[in-house]
């Protein structure tokens, strides 16, 4: 199969030359007519993929809950920005919201900012907040980027956000760090290739790690929106969440596709499988800690909604409900938090960054502080 896009990368590739991983990846996410997340809401079975708010309301409203007690700790500021980064289709919000009703001051003072690309998905969006019973929708404005958010104390969320940002890719050898590059095989079909020359970029972003083995692979993620986000909040005071899959730092190669939930060939459908890469939380903490914010974790996804009482809200629900959806409630509990096959408990982590004068976000302890 081709697409219109894997075309057009053809043509660029054949004018300018092989070109680097995180340009492959941010055109066939973002391309104005034929990119990934411009075209399709890829989530639920019909997509590509789901989402923890998808799996189970139990997800949005404790982290709403948790955006409550954040909020308090700042001090309760009126108004304050709630903010998501790459929102899906509002349904964490939209949770988030409903569960935060417990503290009617807070809903008064939250003004809803919502990071978002995607035509189709800000279709979703709105259609999800439309019906929220504090219409909501009233107070929620829409941005392409976090620095388009006014400004003032902030509450960010970013659920599966950062996974999506290109990454550049070198590759150890005998002769140092080469970039791979995306350029044309023999048969004109898209290909990995090295660039023949050292990148003099790869040594200073690999400093910190071990020495690499032949074949290592260092991945670097673009870091714009870290570097907003975190001046951000040093700025305007506020706090931000991001939960993502990813590791706290190392080589290795974690550039996958996805198209209909199964993995794919990451060069075969350019603009019509999801491109991600694992989130290095080493390099967003040292990102926010360079702006002068706190860092804290990562934490297991598991353990940081077990801190929020996770157990006690799906015994809640399954009191509640008929014998079957009772059921339903338990295996999604597990998905969220179970480390087991197909479960986000263990891959998840969840890394929080803060202004310096408020101390440990809820849920986490000052031991938990990133100091590296």
């Amino acid at each position: 199969m081709t697409t219109p896009l894997a075309e057009e990368i053809r043509l660029l590739i054949a004018a300018e030359g092989p070109m680097p991983v995180s340009r492959y990846m941010a055109l066939c996410l973002g391309h104005p007519r034929h990119g990934y997340y411009i075209t399709r809401d890829p989530l639920g079975a019909r997509g590509d993929f789901t989402t923890a708010p998808e799996i189970s309301q139990m997800f949005g409203e404790l982290i709403g809950l948790w955006a409550v007690a954040a909020w308090q700790q700042m001090g309760m500021p009126d108004p304050v920005r709630v903010v998501e980064l790459g929102p899906g289709r509002g349904t964490l919000m939209a949770d988030a919201l409903r569960a935060a009703r417990l503290v009617p001051a807070f809903g008064a003072a939250a003004r809803v900012h919502l990071v978002e690309t995607s035509p189709v998905l800000r279709q979703a969006q709105a259609r999800t907040l439309a019906v929220h019973e504090d219409r909501v929708s009233d107070r929620v404005s829409w941005h392409v980027r976090i620095e388009d958010v006014p400004a003032g104390p902030a509450i960010v969320l970013a659920n599966e956000f950062f996974d999506a940002l290109p990454v550049d890719q070198y590759v150890w050898t005998v002769t140092g760090w080469h970039e791979r590059r995306v350029g044309l095989g023999p048969d004109g079909r898209l290909t990995f290739g090295l660039d023949p020359a050292p990148s003099r970029a790869a040594p200073a972003l690999a400093a910190h790690l071990p020495p690499p083995a032949p074949g290592a692979v260092l991945e670097v993620m673009e870091s714009g929106p870290a570097r907003a986000l975190s001046a951000r909040l040093a700025a305007e005071g506020g706090i931000a969440l991001a939960i993502d899959y990813g590791h706290a730092g190392g080589h290795g190669d974690t550039l996958q596709a996805l198209k209909a939930h199964r993995f794919a060939d990451p060069l075969a459908d350019p603009g019509a499988a999801d491109l991600t890469a694992h989130v290095d939380f080493a390099r967003l903490a040292l990102l926010g800690r360079e702006a002068g914010l706190t860092a804290f974790g990562p934490l297991e996804q598991g353990d940081f909604l077990a801190r929020l009482g996770l157990a006690a809200r799906a015994d809640r629900l399954m009191r509640d409900a008929a014998p079957e959806a009772a059921d339903a409630i338990a295996t999604a509990a597990r998905r969220l938090a179970g480390t087991g096959d197909g479960e986000m408990g263990r891959l998840f982590k969840v890394l929080a960054l803060a202004h310096p004068q408020l101390g440990p976000p809820p849920a986490f302890d000052p031991s938990e502080e990133f100091t590296r």
